[in-house]
């Protein structure tokens, strides 16, 4: 069935024709060496002369444009510096989710703080001269909104609302719809089915009203026909289309003239007899295309201004037309809707003004405000939107054109992009390319996979379904039946789960705004040419359970002993493990007796037999790291105790941000640089820097009065965590050069608020984790690491060390088995008396990019991975400990065998989460 894979648009590079193509602009970079021997990018049978000359420079951008669009906004050679004045944060970044939210330029912040300081700004309710102020201000926005769209305070009134989504639900609740079992005729609500959630989530309040929704397909509507009886036409029940200007997910442009032809009869979403009122969904469209409302004149417009100015969010606005504005209801009435009412009588008489009316409570004033600015300084510095629209399709076509004539070496095209135009008229299309990366074989690539990738060359783009799961479902061919079937498999929207039985659940999105360069198109046209057209691309990927040539991991590849300068390796002496906390109360090294240990493997699972290693060779435990703070050094040992969270102390404190939240390497890659080491017998951490005194902090927990404590979140899951004080925050912040905190999660709330009901365990059995991602433990096996090496060794210039690789996966237990990737295919395991259920395959990010000695990144180590693995990027399995009743005390140690119990199907699927599943 998936021989459609990824969509029935599949070959929509292909859609315009050959004779279309030469309109088609060309692209990309020549500044960025390609390097490497790479793919041909093949041009089709009428590629532009200018593109199949230098295809990747900016002059074939400039000759390629279409007719009209102009590049730049007449800044020339000066519009990177306007965009370097700007937009300075954007320095090393390319933005590309210009549909999810402008950005704001400094000069916009600068004139609105200036203002702020400059007046005196007061609730627009009261009669005072700030007041006053405040109100005609607020009048002068409204107006200037007008004159933006074209039209007058005649024809249209301004409603202010929290934003588009706030607006639409305004609509469903307050229009006079006639509802099912009446004399009437009843009202109908019909939708396009490529529109936004919060368009189809009008249905729920209509549902309520006992009025019929129908969902419209386009092509649906590019047939319907006219309403012809006159008594059809009489009939005056009201019924409401929407649909977008702008697909929010493909870009296409709707057409405008089908307002007129509906509220006329001439075209009809259903054949029903009332009278027909058109909400149009502009949130997309009016980004970056101008809308005149006095030709267009639709009955509702919903908007909202961060998608326009990026400042300020939680502002949008309802454009209502005067003609259907009367008709509209309001129960609900807040403070400044009334013009009078009485509390002891149901009495209430509404205002006169119809945005005063809807506009319950005091409106953000000092975000409306903002707006103003947002107007000048956008004509300032584009001229306007016509010329906003010209600049950011010149790039969407010149990426389009380049991107769809991407071919591997066997012709295959390296990306399936779903629209429905060609992108040869910015009146159809918007600048968005919605997308999926293929194999040579023609397989999708995962999103979290091209998310992850894009996220290291700095490249920010969006994945999924974009809140818009019906033209997902049509360029993708997702039935009905596999949304529901996904859902069971624990696929939610907005998670990372990106392939299901090989098919894809959602795909890439980039955009582009009003400040994005030919530098942003090219980056990101180089990055899908290196990481997709290179010969190293086309290796046998490995295989789980691959035999090594020898029967054992051979001794020069991995030290046991090697220590980190500043984790030494500890063995712990009985007498200090009497001093540990009785959650891990512990007597020493021991082995269990024979019996005691088959016992409780055989508690674990009673039909499944632990596996047998060729010539009975053991598997035993290599080393053993604990992470004290989360995304900080590793702390090596050879033997620990274990605690009901895992290692003992192993993630119990984490780096926040001065707005609390927590800080990892993807944000802050020196955080590896912080080496923390734990002294059970002094009861302290040491955390120690290169360039700084060493620092401790007690083990004890600090939980008294003088404690701050706070709630956190890791990975969506609330921890209780309390801060660790000013002197160790002073030492951190000095060190990574930004203001942050050391916090340690709360002993009270350990036990509560971080737990995980594991699929295998006792019904009755929570799981308590630390400031971990996903689980207790994770495990990775020296073999598969071996067989990893040699696969990126070959595109690295200078190979890495054993020790670094492993370093770079940030595991707990580092294991010795005999063959690679077979741990894939345990269920359970068993370390002395220790018993571990495999939960799931740790699913990589780009951490493993961070070189944990210096903090420095190389991209193409998750890139090897992803090629090394089949287009996954699983590498090790996640553990959580099961606890059992017995006298023999917990205790980790290097050395000690494994025990493996083989599953009966032997692919793990990964743990169902929205968060990536990185080692923190």
């Amino acid at each position: 069935m998936w021989g459609r894979r990824g969509g029935r648009r599949a070959e929509r590079s292909t859609l315009a024709g050959p004779c279309r193509a030469e309109r088609a602009q060309s692209a990309a970079p020549a500044e960025a060496a390609l390097g490497r021997d790479r793919a041909a990018l093949c041009a089709g049978p009428c590629m532009p002369g200018a593109m199949a000359g230098e295809p990747l420079s900016f002059r074939a951008f400039l000759d390629g444009r279409p007719a009209g669009c102009e590049y730049g906004y007449g800044h020339g050679d000066g519009f990177r510096a306007l965009r370097d004045r700007e937009f300075p944060r954007l320095r090393g970044i390319t933005y590309l989710d210009h549909a999810g939210s402008a950005l704001f330029p400094e000069s916009l912040l600068k004139a609105f703080t200036d203002d702020l300081r400059n007046n005196i700004y007061g609730n627009p309710h009261s009669q005072n001269i700030s007041s006053k102020l405040t109100y005609d201000t607020i009048e002068h926005v409204r107006y200037r909104i007008l004159q933006y769209f074209h039209t007058t305070a005649e024809d249209y009134t301004i409603i202010f609302t929290s934003g588009c989504t706030a607006a639409l639900k305004l609509v469903a609740e307050s229009f006079p719809w006639i509802p099912e079992g009446t004399k009437q005729p009843s009202s109908r609500f019909c939708y396009l089915t490529d529109s936004h959630t919060s368009v189809v989530g009008m249905r729920g309040i209509t549902a309520s009203m006992n009025v019929l929704s129908v969902p419209i397909k386009p092509k649906e509507i590019l047939v319907a026909k006219s309403r012809s009886p006159a008594e059809e036409q009489s009939c005056t029940t009201p019924h409401l289309f929407s649909y977008p200007a702008q697909s929010n997910f493909s870009g296409t442009k709707y057409p405008l003239s089908w307002i007129q032809d509906i509220k006329s009869g001439r075209l009809c979403p259903i054949k029903l007899p009332g009278k027909w009122f058109v909400l149009l969904d502009a949130a997309s469209y009016v980004s970056t295309s101008p809308l005149d409302l006095g030709v267009h004149q639709a009955d509702f417009i919903p908007i909202s201004f961060y998608k326009i100015f990026g400042f300020p969010t939680g502002l949008g606005a309802l454009l209502v037309n005067n003609r259907i504005a009367p008709l509209l209801r309001k129960t609900y009435f807040g403070g400044g809707t009334a013009a009078a009412y009485l509390a002891g009588e149901d009495f209430y008489f509404p205002r006169k003004s119809i945005a005063e009316r809807f506009e319950d409570g005091t409106v953000s004033f000092l975000d409306i405000i903002a707006l103003k600015h947002g107007f000048d300084v956008l004509e300032k510095l584009t001229g306007g939107m016509e010329k906003i629209k010209q600049h950011t399709f010149a790039l969407a076509h010149y990426t389009y054109t380049v991107l769809s004539n991407l071919k591997y070496a066997n012709g295959a095209p390296v990306v399936r992009i779903y629209s429905d135009t060609d992108f040869s008229n910015p009146d159809a299309q918007g600048p968005i390319i919605n997308f999926n990366v293929l194999d040579e074989g023609g397989q999708v690539l995962g999103f979290s996979q091209v998310d992850s990738m894009a996220s290291l060359h700095n490249i920010h783009v969006r994945t999924g379904c974009f809140c818009n799961t019906g033209a997902c479902q049509m360029h993708l061919d997702i039935s009905n039946e596999d949304i529901q079937r996904n859902l069971q498999a624990g696929h939610v929207c907005g998670d990372n789960i990106d392939l299901l039985d090989g098919r894809p659940t959602g795909s890439v999105r980039i955009s582009f705004g009003y400040m994005s360069s030919f530098e942003d198109a090219q980056t990101f046209l180089n990055f899908i040419i290196a990481t997709r057209l290179s010969n190293s691309d086309a290796e046998i990927p490995l295989q789980s359970v691959t035999k090594l040539p020898t029967e054992s991991v051979p001794d020069d590849h991995l030290s046991f002993n090697k220590a980190d300068k500043f984790s030494p390796i500890l063995k712990i002496s009985d007498r200090e493990l009497r001093n540990i906390p009785s959650e891990a109360e512990t007597t020493g090294s021991w082995q269990p007796p024979e019996p005691e240990a088959e016992s409780m493997r055989a508690a674990v699972s009673e039909t499944a037999v632990p596996m047998c290693r060729k010539g009975g060779k053991p598997i035993i435990v290599a080393k053993i790291y604990l992470y004290p703070i989360k995304s900080c050094s590793a702390f090596e040992v050879t033997e620990w105790p274990v605690g009901n969270q895992g290692l003992l102390y192993d993630r119990n404190w984490m780096v926040v941000n001065q707005n609390g939240v927590c800080m990892t390497q993807k944000q802050e890659p020196r955080l590896c640089l912080v080496s923390p080491s734990i002294d059970l017998k002094q009861k302290i951490m040491v955390i120690q820097a290169e360039g700084m005194d060493p620092i401790s902090v007690p083990l004890e927990d600090n939980t008294g009065k003088e404690a701050v404590t706070c709630e956190s979140k890791v990975c969506s899951h609330r921890v209780k965590t309390y801060d660790c004080g000013e002197r160790i925050a002073t030492w951190l912040s000095a060190f990574l050069g930004r203001p942050c905190r050391l916090i340690r999660q709360s002993s009270d709330m350990k036990s509560k608020s971080h737990q995980k009901n594991t699929k295998g365990l006792s019904s009755a059995t929570n799981i308590s984790l630390s400031l971990v991602n996903e689980a207790q433990y994770l495990l990775i096996n020296v073999a598969s690491i071996l067989q990893l090496k040699e696969h990126i060794s070959a595109r690295l210039k200078e190979p890495l060390e054993i020790e670094e690789l492993i370093r770079r996966f940030r595991a707990n237990i580092v294991i010795s088995a005999p063959e690679s990737f077979e741990e894939e295919e345990w269920a359970e395991i068993s370390i002395g008396a220790l018993q571990f259920q495999v939960v799931g395959p740790c699913s990589r990010c780009q951490i493993i990019c961070i070189d944990q000695q210096s903090g420095e990144r190389n991209k193409e180590i998750l890139q090897s991975l992803s090629a090394a693995r089949g287009r996954k990027t699983n590498f090790g399995i996640y553990l959580m400990n099961q606890p059992f009743c017995s006298s023999f005390s917990d205790t980790l140690s290097v050395g000690s065998q494994v025990l493996p119990v083989l599953k009966e199907n032997t692919e793990i699927q990964p743990p169902t989460s929205s968060e990536e599943k990185c080692s923190g």
